[in-house]
């Protein structure tokens, strides 16, 4: 991935953030918020002999392609296409989110436009390389997760699950903290971040072997798509905004 912003450095530093690429990858970033829809639709069609309960059933029981016993657990989710779809739309929305959206751009989105002169400094650039890198990784996880279904008699599917857990947890804190001091949404975004790290070590650490492992792996994976909308809500703002002007 090129680290060479293409985001035009105008005097007094005023970025040229609205091009439809960019723009593109904001609202990328933000539609993976129909993951939330798509889980719900699932869960009421889940045709297990008990009822699928968010406490005690994997996020992946959703997408199983067969009905069955599975590693202990009565699996049966018929409506298992539509979760997989959602997984591989949210993970291609991160891919582009990190393809479209500029080093650039993500060093002075969510800045005010007071302070925008004293962005100049090259010195965050790094850390919004490393955010895209992170995004990037976290999206071709769930795509991983969508195309190798967790029945699929693949080790591939936990890769991937791991790969969104920690590249998306990991892409947050780093965003949070690159824009500390520019908009209090970055205190949400360490929040989703930190949270969502904390949980990949307490499931790394016991397995998931505990006595609510869907309430553990939503806290892995939960605040994560939650931060990504959230970041993807600030960055089409200032878009929007300078569209405007």
């Amino acid at each position: 991935m090129s680290s060479a912003p293409s985001t035009v450095i105008r005097p007094g530093f005023k970025p040229n953030i609205s091009s439809t690429r960019q723009y593109i990858g904001a609202w990328s970033t933000l539609s993976v918020l129909q993951y939330f829809l798509a889980e719900t639709a699932v869960i009421a069609a889940w045709a297990g002999p008990e009822p699928y309960d968010r406490r005690t059933g994997y996020i992946s029981d959703l997408g199983a392609l067969y009905c069955g016993v599975y590693d202990g657990r009565d699996v049966c989710s018929p409506l298992h296409p539509l979760m997989n779809t959602s997984f591989f739309i949210q993970g291609l929305a991160l891919v582009l989110g990190a393809l479209l959206l500029t080093s650039g751009l993500l060093c002075v989105a969510a800045a005010p436009r007071s302070r925008l002169p004293a962005e100049r400094r090259r010195g965050p650039w790094p850390a919004a390389i490393a955010v895209r890198i992170l995004t990037g990784i976290a999206g071709v996880g769930t795509m991983v997760v969508a195309l190798v279904p967790e029945d699929a008699g693949s080790p591939l599917h936990y890769v991937g699950a791991v790969m969104f857990f920690l590249g998306g947890a990991a892409a947050l804190v780093i965003l949070g903290l690159l824009w500390i001091r520019r908009t209090p949404w970055s205190w949400v975004l360490l929040a989703c971040g930190l949270v969502a790290l904390v949980a990949v070590v307490v499931g790394g650490v016991t397995g998931l072997d505990v006595p609510q492992p869907g309430t553990l792996e939503r806290f892995m994976g939960y605040p994560v798509t939650l931060g990504f909308a959230c970041a993807g809500m600030v960055i089409a703002r200032q878009i929007r905004r300078n569209r405007q002007a």
